[in-house]
């Protein structure tokens, strides 16, 4: 049998790729650009003294206020603290979230009976529990993962609970006249229907576990990129809040991050 030669493309696509690829490189160059540009104004109206830095702070003095946490060696401890409930908190919220709205999608009754005590918990603002959660779990890394699963679970729930319902209702018919069983139409029609929807998921529920986690250390942490914040606005250090602030973003794009790439993968192999 004959083999295509995908790798023979015509001048016209050749050239489409080449744009598109100078397309991407450029979004990119401006995305740093800007980034630049807004990190330069900023240590600019500090050093000028347009803004106060004691209040603003600026690049330079977050950058030495990361070197002194690394100087005294408690840099990495704090991240690893902050990131270690940050990342059970989402693998529990989002194990847990697809078991319950895999049992809501199977059970109507069940789904009837739970859905609107799931939408008045979603709506709750859950720092209004972090009196209960400080008596219940103490004030240990148990009542931040508690806050962190808290914040994502019914989020998680609710996305693919919609996610499962919406699945195309004729296929379902289709199956159920073949003699399919209610496994195997979870199996083999839901659940992959559901692949964009969960890595939506995935997306807010990044969001969800890093204000959880802060939230929660917030409240009751000693220890964490939290509990710095906290720390550096009572005692006026606020280069220490900035500077926590930023390692923040940082990790929580590294994580979105690490979700768009499982992403890629996932539709790379469903295109197969």
């Amino acid at each position: 049998m004959k083999k295509t030669n995908f790798t023979l493309i015509s001048p016209e696509h050749r050239r489409y790729l080449r744009k598109k690829r100078r397309s991407a490189l450029l979004v990119w160059l401006l995305r740093a650009g800007l980034l630049a540009l807004l990190l330069g104004l900023w240590e600019l109206t500090a050093d000028v003294g347009w803004t106060d830095p004691f209040l603003s702070s600026s690049p330079s003095r977050i950058a030495a206020a990361v070197a002194g946490l690394y100087a005294d060696g408690t840099l990495f401890y704090h991240i690893g603290t902050t990131l270690w409930e940050t990342l059970a908190g989402f693998a529990l919220s989002t194990l847990l979230g697809c078991g319950i709205a895999l049992a809501l999608w199977w059970s109507d009754t069940l789904r009837a009976v739970l859905e609107p005590y799931l939408v008045v918990l979603n709506a709750l603002p859950k720092i209004a529990l972090g009196p209960l959660i400080i008596i219940w779990f103490g004030t240990g890394s148990t009542a931040i993962l508690f806050m962190t699963v808290l914040v994502g679970l019914i989020v998680a729930v609710l996305h693919m609970l919609t996610a499962f319902l919406s699945t195309d209702k004729n296929k379902v018919l289709l199956l159920r006249s073949m003699g399919a069983t209610k496994l195997q139409i979870l199996t083999k029609l839901v659940v992959p229907a559901s692949a964009p929807s969960f890595i939506s998921m995935l997306k807010v529920n990044v969001g969800m576990a890093w204000i959880g986690s802060v939230m929660g250390e917030y409240i009751v942490s000693r220890a964490g990129l939290g509990y710095l914040i906290v720390y550096g606005g009572q005692v006026f250090k606020l280069d220490l809040v900035m500077a926590s602030t930023v390692l923040l973003c940082i990790l929580a794009a590294g994580m979105y991050f690490l979700v768009a790439l499982l992403e890629k993968f996932l539709v790379k192999d469903t295109d197969r």
